[in-house]
């Protein structure tokens, strides 16, 4: 460099005061004239010491070691309650480490020609207002550290807050939502953000920090006017970002609703708001005038309220129905003493189809009539006859593979009974000794017997190898006795008749039945029977259920039989039970089975009964009970039916049955001339044989039509149907189509029945078979 410009820059150095004065001088008067022709009113050439005095100082960081401000420094109290006002702004973390909620700030320079008083930074405020986009999009940050001077004044703050920074970031929300749900673009936004910037900016000063109120009251005059046309900002809160939560900091007006707001406000709340809040707002620190609130999750509603109250409400009644119901069932049925006990009584029986073998309903069956003939009762040769009833019991138990079920009104399968030797019990001891085996083999032996029984040597020796017995006294309950003839073996084979578990039933009385095989339908609905005996056994109380449970409820009725078939021939079929208190749901009654047998048929009626009484037999005083006799008399008198009744004619024969029996044949006779027929069936006997008691008697118990067969365990008087236990099975195969080689139930026993009607054994009624049979003196 030339010395002499050295010297040029020395001397211009070294300038007197007085040359810097003149300098200053003109300088002003320039400026004066420039704002006297822009009809604005002067400026002012002294720095600002605001930011030292509102603010202390803006504090510059290097840009490797803080972030870069660039419109940005640490507001005030009544700063941030303008900003609560003014929309949403979001502030960022660097370096991890939290920074307070910022303002755009005022730009930081040296330049003293730049220099603005406060008076300035309002009265251009019009003006930012004016160049907002633009002025906005061409600034940048600028930060010059080569000043040594003391005063730091004020430029006017950046217009968009946006402009890259690296730690404070001030960005306003691009897009909003009016109240009418139209949407305020950008650009209008930033232009409202900015005025409002500098409105903060001349507030914090500090001589507006004398007169804060007045200045904070004045800005929201201005904040109101200028947003009025945007609706949506009075929508919009503050959303402040602190260490990457989201915080929502409401606006004054919408304080109280936020903190109220139920659970369809439309502002978000996130799940840590309430932690992240109390972070930002111990460092913004607003002042009291502000009255920000922040909202808080809500755990419990109303809805989950109301749910629990519905609850509950549903809740207490149901549980007081079961306890009571437990209750009502502990006190009928007494505890369970087992688990299959309990799920009996709790209907839940068919549970058990799930790991218990279930037999399968099977409709082909095999039908067999079955008969006892006592010995020294001789039929014709060529005669019908029939397979043993013995021999149909034994053929039963060789089946038996899981269980064997017996109804029975006593059990002497043995002479012992009567303290003597009797070769003709020879069949029962057969028979009882196969009982005794069936435990053994695994095979479950259930006898529900008669109670009290005078002669209980058979059962107890059966208990002794693992046989169960159960007693059922009906005298205490219905006034009767138990005198049913059932067995059922594995659910699938039946055996249904007249026959006792007697030895007299197999060689000395006269009896007929039917063996059912391979049936399970049939077989199942006659379980039900058994199971109703049985439970009644198990009963200490001598009391009937007030309803019978489903699992006993009847399979087959006379409304709904079961479609089966018997040796290959299409039947209908069903089981009747008595009394009325024991027929489950469902059952057929059996007196009014026999009643409706009786109106079906349209030719012919057989009856075959050791006593026909239409009196009560066991009351007292006895009552008439002609409910059976009337329906006899309607179908031959009136309808024209035959009928023919053969009874039996022995010691233990009620002599006014006979009387009865002659009102009816009387009926035969002109003018009537019904077609009704008697006959008394009478077992010859030898010496020996007359001192067997309760044996040499027809003991049969069966009807035959043209259309139906019923064979039944009763007796037909009044107190079988009404207080004693009895079964009947009916078959209806009319109109069936028969194969060659094959018989319908009711050809088959139509015959048998013609074959004693037609023996020597078989009379027609006299006067004297009463006093003849019942061995009395009639006077």
């Amino acid at each position: 460099m030339e010395p002499e410009e050295i010297q040029g820059r020395r001397s211009a150095e070294h300038m007197t005061d007085e040359e810097e004065n003149e300098k200053a001088t003109s300088e002003r008067k320039d400026d004066a004239e420039e704002s006297r022709k822009a009809g604005r009113p002067p400026m002012s050439r002294i720095p600002t010491f605001q930011s030292s005095v509102g603010r202390k100082r803006v504090t510059i960081q290097n840009a490797e070691s803080s972030p870069k401000i660039d419109g940005s420094s640490q507001p005030s109290q009544k700063e941030r309650a303008g900003f609560t006002e003014a929309g949403r702004v979001k502030m960022s973390v660097s370096a991890g480490r939290e920074t307070a909620l910022p303002i755009p700030s005022a730009r930081l320079n040296t330049n003293p020609a730049d220099d603005l008083s406060q008076t300035d930074i309002l009265e251009h405020t019009p003006t930012v207002l004016a160049h907002e986009k633009d002025q906005c999009l061409d600034q940048k940050s600028e930060i010059t550290k080569d000043s040594d001077q003391d005063d730091v004044s004020l430029q006017r703050p950046p217009l968009r807050s946006t402009c890259e920074t690296s730690g404070h970031v001030v960005e306003p929300v691009s897009e909003f939502e009016t109240q009418n749900g139209e949407a305020v673009s950008e650009d209008e936004h930033i232009s409202a953000h900015g005025a409002v910037v500098e409105d903060l900016s001349s507030c914090s000063s500090a001589e507006n920090e004398a007169s804060g109120q007045d200045c904070e009251e004045t800005l929201r005059e201005d904040i109101k006017k200028e947003t009025s046309s945007q609706p949506c900002r009075t929508e919009e809160n503050l959303v402040v970002e602190n260490n990457g939560k989201q915080c929502f900091i409401p606006k004054k007006e919408d304080a109280s609703i936020i903190s109220g707001q139920d659970e369809t406000a439309k502002i978000e709340r996130p799940t840590d708001s309430k932690k992240c809040f109390k972070e930002t707002e111990q460092q913004i620190k607003p002042a009291k005038s502000t009255h920000i609130k922040h909202t808080k999750d809500k755990t419990f509603t109303p809805s989950k309220t109301k749910g629990r109250s519905c609850a509950c409400f549903w809740l207490l009644p149901s549980v007081l129905l079961l306890l009571g119901g437990f209750a009502l069932h502990i006190w009928q049925y007494g505890v369970p003493k087992s688990v299959s006990q309990l799920m009996s009584q709790l209907e839940l029986h068919w549970l058990e189809s799930f790991w218990m073998a279930q037999e399968t309903c099977r409709s082909d069956c095999r039908l067999t009539l079955v008969e006892s003939v006592p010995e020294g009762l001789n039929f014709p040769s060529g005669s019908p006859h029939l397979p043993s009833i013995s021999e149909s019991w034994i053929n039963l138990l060789n089946k038996a593979n899981s269980s064997v079920h017996i109804a029975a009104f006593y059990f002497t399968l043995r002479d012992s009974d009567l303290g003597l030797t009797e070769p003709s019990s020879v069949l029962g001891k057969k028979v009882f000794n196969q009982l005794k085996q069936l435990e053994p083999k695994g095979v479950k032996l259930k006898i529900a017997v008669n109670a009290p029984q005078p002669y209980i040597a058979d059962t107890d020796e059966l208990v002794a190898t693992g046989a169960e017995v159960r007693g059922v006294d009906l005298q205490s309950i219905t006034g009767g006795i138990l005198h049913t003839k059932l067995w059922v073996v594995d659910k699938k084979h039946v055996y249904l008749g007249s026959a006792n578990m007697d030895w007299r039933s197999l060689t000395q009385v006269k009896e007929v039945g039917v063996a059912l095989e391979d049936c399970g339908c049939l077989a199942q609905d006659a379980s039900r029977i058994f199971d109703v005996y049985w439970d009644i056994g198990a009963q200490k109380n001598g009391s009937l259920p007030p309803f019978w449970p489903g699992r006993f409820s009847a399979l087959s009725s006379s409304k709904y039989p079961l479609a089966v078939k018997f040796n290959g021939v299409p039947a209908r079929v069903y089981l009747s039970s008595s009394p009325p208190p024991l027929s489950s749901y469902g059952r057929s009654d059996d007196l009014s089975t026999i009643l409706s047998v009786i109106a079906d048929a349209e030719r012919l009626i057989y009856v075959s009964v050791m006593d026909y009484l239409p009196m009560s037999e066991f009351t007292d005083p006895i009552r008439f009970w002609p409910l059976i006799d009337s329906a006899l008399r309607e179908a031959a008198c009136t309808r024209g039916v035959e009928v023919r009744l053969l009874v039996s004619c022995w010691n233990q024969s009620p002599g006014a049955m006979f009387v009865f029996l002659q009102s009816l044949s009387v009926l035969n006779k002109p003018p009537l001339s019904c077609n009704i027929h008697i006959k008394v069936f009478e077992v010859p006997s030898t010496r020996e044989q007359q001192r067997i008691p309760f044996a040499r008697v027809n003991h049969a118990k069966y009807m035959v039509t043209d259309r139906v067969v019923y064979i039944g365990t009763s007796n037909w008087s009044e107190n079988y149907f009404t207080q004693t236990a009895g079964v009947g099975l009916v078959v209806n195969q009319t109109g069936s189509a028969v194969g060659q080689g094959q018989q319908t139930v009711q050809t088959q026993l139509r015959e048998i029945f013609q074959r004693d009607w037609h023996s020597e054994y078989a009379q027609s009624l006299s006067d004297v078979h009463a006093e003849h049979c019942s061995g009395k003196k009639l006077t």
